[in-house]
């Protein structure tokens, strides 16, 4: 029985209440909007990064037995590329951006000035518990706004760090952390945000959006989807490959958002890709990758029966594996799996894998794959190995996704002059680098005029000269205002 002093406070819709009331006298203040106070936030975080990088790669290997290769590099380095990019360009994104006015409102200037938002909600992934708490934070900070971060409460360990973690490094009055599960999550929700930002999966996007819209809040929602491979003939196959694994097992073990769904090939060139990922993935995780130490652990028991129940569907799909499928329950393992010919209409087609799996489906001609990528809901991301020019450009143009990469896999994540984000149930709004600092602002436009050139046309009475003189100024031709003032027109 817990003491007193070790009771825990319940986080409730009255908490949240006094929270966001709490952030919001702090942005009220102006403490936030100082380029000084954004500047040492971020700067603090790089420190916290530094200092406590093997506290963080820790507690991601106890979330998801994640390599500590991917957790420096593919979390921690990319956050603080971050943070170093935001210190860099931060004057200039807070700068005023001039605008060209019209001869309607001559003498006028004008210029767009980004503001922050408020006091904004971020919802974060399990999957890069780390990155992807702390990234959008970069943006939220960057423009200046009082913040919530509520981790993923699959990933315990790496929420536990962040909720110890950053009331050391950063302005704790500013940016709060709120740990919990469903109703911690649902308290927060029933607040009015200035916008939130959340990074899962598309049916709790659906809860949160829902509960934006009581508030007309705005939203962005990272999210996924069936981000196809498309795989000509043709090309370096042992490269291609190598890139294909890098990106599906080589991130997290597939459980990454933008992580190759499935396959699409020619019957020509299937045997040939099957057996050159194979022999690479031997290479890279040796002949029983459930021992391996590269690879990660599928997050918990819950997402394990999941996969499962993807693989065991009336045995059709089981039949299908011609590479791996073994199983390690105990340790919620499963190891890198490739099965071709699944039916199109079985669960692992339907639903996003979000793991070890991965299908390949066989088309007569390769341009035969657009359509069966457009037949579904747009993915996240897109992937095209091809020396055709002319198949990149059709693929381009005709394949609606968040983002496309011709000839490798997720590397688009990585440049910061990007947008990253999704389209349709993939997702809306994107963020990264300068996109990260306009997802947490608001672009205020703003108009100077002085007390000259007052206009007479412009109030009552009205006349037929002021209609056609009005006329002339709205079109902003300099030639057809003379000639209405002349009476030439």
């Amino acid at each position: 029985m817990a003491t007193e002093g070790e009771k825990q406070t319940v986080f409730d819709v009255e908490a949240a209440n006094m929270l966001t009331k709490e952030l919001r006298d702090v942005f009220a203040s102006g403490k936030t909007r100082s380029y000084e106070w954004r500047i040492s936030q971020l700067k603090s975080m790089i420190k916290m990064c530094d200092e406590h990088e093997e506290d963080i790669a820790y507690a991601l290997h106890q979330d998801l037995s994640k390599p500590k290769l991917e957790s420096i590099v593919y979390e921690i380095t990319m956050l603080k590329n971050s943070c170093t990019l935001a210190i860099k360009e931060l004057k200039q994104w807070m700068m005023p951006e001039k605008a060209r006015t019209s001869l309607l409102t001559f003498p006028s200037s004008a210029e767009i000035v980004p503001e922050p938002l408020g006091v904004v909600l971020v919802i974060s992934a399990w999957n890069y518990p780390f990155l992807l708490s702390l990234d959008p934070l970069v943006g939220a900070i960057a423009a200046g706004n009082a913040m919530v971060l509520k981790p993923s409460e699959f990933s315990p360990a790496t929420s536990s760090l962040l909720a110890k973690l950053l009331p050391e490094y950063l302005d704790i009055s500013s940016i709060k952390v709120v740990e919990g599960a469903v109703s911690e999550t649902s308290a927060l929700l029933e607040q009015k945000w200035d916008k939130i930002f959340y990074t899962g999966n598309g049916r709790v996007g659906r809860i949160v959006m829902a509960a934006a819209a009581k508030h007309l809040t705005p939203v962005v929602l990272e999210l996924g989807g069936k981000s196809p491979v498309v795989v000509d003939s043709g090309i370096d196959l042992q490269i291609a490959t190598r890139r294909i694994i890098a990106g599906k097992w080589g991130c997290n073990n597939g459980q990454a958002c933008v992580s190759p769904d499935y396959i699409i090939t020619t019957k020509d060139c299937a045997d040939k890709l099957v057996d050159s990922l194979k022999k690479e993935l031997e290479t890279f995780y040796g002949k029983n990758p459930l021992e391996s130490k590269d690879l990660s652990r599928i997050v918990n028991s819950k997402h394990f029966s999941r996969l499962t129940k993807l693989l065991d569907e009336d045995n059709e799909v089981s039949r299908k594996i011609v590479y791996g499928g073994e199983r390690d329950e105990a340790n919620l393992k499963i190891s890198p799996t490739i099965l071709v010919g699944v039916p199109r209409d079985s669960l692992i087609m339907k639903e996003e894998i979000f793991g070890p799996l991965l299908p390949i489906l066989i088309v007569r001609k390769i341009e035969d794959s657009f359509d069966m990528i457009n037949s579904g809901t747009k993915p996240l991301a897109a992937y095209l190995f091809t020396n055709n020019k002319k198949l990149k450009e059709q693929f381009v143009a005709s394949v609606s996704a968040g983002g496309v990469v011709i000839n490798d896999i997720a590397m688009h994540v990585a440049i910061h002059t990007l947008p990253f984000g999704g389209v349709g149930e993939s997702g809306t709004g994107s963020y990264h680098g300068k996109f990260s600092f306009d997802a947490f602002s608001h672009k205020k436009a703003v108009l100077y005029r002085s007390f000259m050139g007052d206009a007479a046309m412009r109030y009552p009475p009205y006349t037929q000269g002021k209609l056609r003189l009005m006329k002339a100024f709205m079109t902003s031709n300099f030639w057809t205002i003379l000639r209405t003032l002349f009476g030439r027109s």
